[in-house]
């Protein structure tokens, strides 16, 4: 590997579309957001919902105590359409474990702190989610 590339890329494309990758206000996240604005909802985006917990939700409903995060397939190892890294698969493989194992770890302590979690893939259908979202709201 050339010097300067970070140890994660395994050459400069790769780095360039890694460092395009959003972390928050990704089209699947939009369409979700659209949908429950519409519907006359407000909420915050891509925030803490513990102060303590150094981890981001996508959607968050404070008063009602819901946090709701929408997984990218490729990071969160999405059982339908997670793949395999090409290269540097030792790293990528390692890597998205952890993304899984901090996924469930967040989880947990939210449903502890008294949050209720709803967790989405970003192939899955936005209305189907806003429908769920509705729903969960509608229970709190």
């Amino acid at each position: 590997m050339t010097a300067g590339y970070q140890a994660w890329a395994s050459s400069a494309a790769s780095q360039q579309v890694m460092r395009a990758n959003r972390s928050r206000d990704t089209g699947p996240e939009l369409a979700v957001r659209r949908l429950l604005h519409a519907a006359g909802l407000r909420y915050r985006v891509d925030c803490r919902p513990e102060a303590s917990l150094r981890r981001r939700a996508d959607v968050v409903f404070r008063s009602r105590r819901v946090a709701v995060f929408i997984d990218g397939c490729y990071w969160h190892a999405c059982p339908e359409h997670g793949t395999v890294a090409r290269t540097n698969a030792e790293y990528w493989s390692a890597k998205l474990a952890r993304n899984v194992e901090r996924d469930q770890e967040t989880t947990a302590l939210l449903q502890s702190a008294g949050w209720r979690v709803l967790r989405y893939w970003e192939h899955d259908d936005p209305r189907a989610v806003a429908a769920s979202i509705f729903a969960a709201l509608a229970e709190r």
